[in-house]
């Protein structure tokens, strides 16, 4: 005797049942596509983040971290260090011929700042716009520098631009075996 067909389920439904099929208790762990209808499962990009002196001084590390963890990205390196004129100069040669730049420098070597690498999907294009206008005036409540920034020359963080412009900044604040691979244990639902 022929079994009636299936109900039609959705994608909660297809996971919980693909995770009783693997001798699972319900949700599972994807081999194919992700449950949820959430990011595809590509290469992860990574960025640089610095969290700035004046934001070092202000306490405002952990809420800089905090809003990377809520939206999912994944933490791969961070120190805190005291930066000196030449990884300053590497790091901000395209404005090394402006007026301001010896302005920039006394300020981010005032005091110490956070460097961090970010990894996750789209993880740079959602910084940029996590992080908001470089001019706090102009960034948008609910962004880190409309919330935390006061001023254009103390705007609290420093993002990546570009896929390839993290990749170079990376290499200048941290070796290779200072990026931490590790696999998030919340990956089947971010």
């Amino acid at each position: 005797r022929p079994e009636p067909p299936a109900p039609a389920m959705g994608s909660v439904g297809r996971c919980l049942a693909r995770g009783r099929l693997r001798g699972g208790p319900g949700l599972c762990r994807p081999l194919g596509p992700r449950c949820y209808g959430s990011a595809p499962p590509a290469p992860a990009e990574q960025t640089l983040v610095l969290v700035k002196p004046d934001a070092v001084q202000r306490r405002l590390v952990g809420d800089v971290i905090g809003r990377f963890e809520r939206r999912g990205f994944k933490l791969v390196a961070m120190k805190l260090l005291q930066a000196d004129r030449g990884l300053l100069d590497q790091h901000y040669q395209q404005l090394r011929q402006k007026p301001f730049y010896p302005a920039l420098v006394a300020y981010m070597t005032s005091g110490p700042l956070v460097a961090m690498v970010w990894e996750g999907h789209n993880v740079v294009r959602s910084t940029r716009a996590m992080v908001g206008d470089t001019d706090s005036a102009k960034a948008a409540a609910g962004t880190i520098r409309g919330d935390l920034s006061m001023h254009v020359s103390r705007n609290v963080v420093h993002a990546s631009d570009s896929v390839e412009t993290a990749l170079r900044e990376i290499g200048f604040w941290f070796q290779r075996d200072e990026l931490v691979a590790w696999e998030s244990g919340d990956r089947p639902f971010t």
